[in-house]
């Protein structure tokens, strides 16, 4: 049984998300804090296996019209690293305006500003996750 694991790969914090049994929908599952380069690296696919991801989703940040920022090469950096550590695929998958998304829906949930720096990212994560999810479940991958 497949299971996908995404996550939305920040300076200070990590988003992760699950999908559910069936590929269906992504779950926000936790947000980790960012304690060091190597140490981050490990943690992430020590969180996948403990997850049973058969496959990785990273987030992968673009600027609006697509190409490569500072960002993009940063992610690309952390996510060269995280394959080293894992024989688990890993995709990458464009994450425009998914954390922009994630702070609109706490918002409207009316979550104060402290809190939602421990929600933001697993919830775009989730976001990150569920576009790939409705690709491949329109394709039939």
């Amino acid at each position: 049984m497949e299971r996908y694991v995404a996550f939305d790969i920040g300076d200070k914090r990590i988003g992760v998300a699950i999908s559910d049994p069936f590929n269906t929908y992504a779950l926000p599952s936790q947000t980790y804090f960012r304690k060091g380069f190597k140490t981050d690296v490990e943690a992430i696919a020590k969180i996948a296996v403990e997850k049973g991801a058969t496959k990785i989703i990273c987030g992968l940040p673009v600027n609006f019209d697509g190409s490569d920022a500072l960002q993009t090469e940063k992610t690309q950096r952390f996510i060269n690293a995280l394959a080293e550590k894992t024989d688990i695929p890993i995709i990458c998958e464009d994450e425009r305006f998914t954390t922009q998304m994630a702070h609109e829906v706490l918002i409207s949930e009316g979550m104060r500003r402290e809190k939602r720096k421990n929600y933001v990212d697993a919830l775009a994560a989730a976001n990150i996750l569920d576009g790939y999810l409705n690709k491949i479940n329109k394709k039939g991958v």
